[in-house]
């Protein structure tokens, strides 16, 4: 009896292929994104939209509707290609976009910045107004790369937090809350990064022991996380007095 192929649990969650597509579209070109778009793909993202937005004449549009998986790196080449865009006098707009990716820009407050507006003849639309807009503009953005590059850096250093709080669950029996806790309470207490103290907890375990005094500072914010999270006794309860001397007199029966 012939055996139906069993597919692989593990072929079944490969992620599928970045594919990137450019077609002209009157002055502009439209970009497409199929697929995940995370560090492994930034560089080949940027080269795409880099040469996207040399050839064309107004500016490009990304149509994002695909983009299963988008994170700080995504980000970052759209806002790096919308840079581009604005120095050479173009604009890159977000035409469609996944769930996922409308979330990201969504809360990082990037959303606005990839939507055309037009100027009209109204009043304030004159040169010098579409210039202090575009200087306004590249300054928003320029804080925007800023804030992408704590992302990146918070996404780089996450692990290490993450093992280190396992560490300590494992070794003072807490709760991944309460690890938190004692990590933070470190970092704190020992004017350093959360993400070096992290480090040292991890190194102390691969061979390396904590000097004393790090040591004495793990003890301590243990010792006074369990001073807070410890409940207070209840208040016993008074005991009756027999029925003989209740009120100093015998009472009936």
């Amino acid at each position: 009896m012939s055996r139906s192929p069993v597919s692989h649990p593990a072929a079944q969650a490969a992620p599928p292929p970045l594919l990137i597509g450019v077609s002209a579209r009157g002055g502009r070109l439209l970009v497409t994104i199929r697929g995940d778009l995370d560090i492994s793909a930034e560089t080949a993202v940027q080269t795409v939209l880099r040469k996207a937005v040399g050839r064309s004449r107004h500016g490009i549009d990304l149509d994002l509707s695909g983009t299963g998986f988008c994170d700080c790196c995504g980000l970052n080449c759209f806002l790096t290609a919308r840079r581009r865009a604005m120095a050479a006098g173009k604009t890159v707009t977000i035409q469609a976009a996944s769930p996922l990716v409308q979330r990201l820009l969504s809360v990082t407050g990037t959303w606005p910045l990839f939507t055309l507006q037009r100027c009209s003849s109204a009043p304030g639309c004159g040169p010098e107004a579409t210039a202090e807009r575009q200087e306004d503009a590249l300054d928003e953005d320029e804080n925007l790369r800023a804030e992408v590059v704590q992302l990146r850096r918070a996404m780089q250093t996450r692990p290490l937090i993450d093992q280190a709080t396992g560490i300590l669950m494992a070794t003072f029996s807490l709760t991944a809350e309460d690890a938190w806790d004692v990590l933070v309470a470190l970092s704190q207490n020992t004017n350093t990064k959360l993400a070096e103290v992290a480090e040292k907890l991890i190194t102390s375990i691969q061979g390396q022991p904590l000097a004393e005094a790090d040591q004495q500072q793990v003890a301590a914010a243990v010792a006074a996380l369990h001073a807070t999270r410890t409940p207070p006794a209840p208040p016993q309860p008074q005991q009756p007095l027999p029925d003989e001397e209740v009120g100093g007199c015998e009472l009936p029966p």
